[in-house]
């Protein structure tokens, strides 16, 4: 879910600004979950643009507040969630960790980063969310620590059912700045996508998995 329908469209007229969002129906790309997919969202380039980047961490900061409540940590997930998270814990006060995406092959091979301890609160950060998959490995690795997952809030989520479905069942509540929907509906107003590829973004969305097959 979005926190603020208005601010929602705000950013996604931010990402479209910086061209954070491609459209390839001819070549698609292609997510490490295997899925094909018309349209990327690289939220890596709202880091480039201070005006842009202040703006997402006050909206962080204000969904946090409004669905979660205080926290005792703020984790990033790897990699894009770790500069986000660390703008947000920045902003709140709050110590930071974060959860790498497999163990390290040496060292200690921790795969939570920074200092934490079982019984403590955690609200995740992600900067997009598509099937979910690696948001739960986060929280599954948080909640095995014995820490207490609030929720997930990214700056971006394609509101697939799979992400639907997985945080449903594992009881996770996920609030996002922008959505599929939103970026969609503002890319098609501001005619940065062509009327002919709007078809195209709204089948996608329906049957990823099956797209292009």
């Amino acid at each position: 879910m979005i926190n603020n329908r208005d601010s929602a469209r705000k950013v996604a007229d931010f990402l479209l600004q910086i061209k954070a969002v491609m459209l390839q129906p001819d070549k698609p790309f292609t997510w490490a979950s295997g899925i094909k997919s018309p349209i990327y969202c690289d939220n890596r380039k709202t880091l480039s643009h201070p005006k842009i980047r202040t703006y997402l961490r006050q909206q962080f900061v204000s969904a946090i507040n409004d669905q979660f409540g205080k926290a005792d940590v703020i984790a990033g997930v790897a990699t894009g969630g770790i500069p986000q998270g660390v703008l947000v814990a920045q902003d709140l006060g709050l110590p930071f960790i974060y959860v790498r995406s497999e163990a390290k092959k040496h060292g200690a091979g921790n795969l939570i980063e920074g200092e934490f301890e079982a019984g403590l609160s955690v609200v995740v950060i992600e900067d997009l969310i598509s099937t979910g998959g690696s948001t739960m490995k986060a929280v599954d690795a948080l909640r095995k620590e014995k820490c207490m997952v609030k929720g997930v809030a990214s700056i971006f989520s394609y509101n697939l059912k799979a992400s639907e479905d997985t945080f449903k069942k594992a009881k996770i509540t996920c609030v996002s700045l922008c959505d599929y929907p939103t970026l969609i509906e503002r890319a098609a107003e501001t005619n940065y996508i062509a009327e002919k590829d709007i078809k195209t973004l709204e089948d996608w969305v329906k049957n990823p998995e099956g797209w292009k097959k």
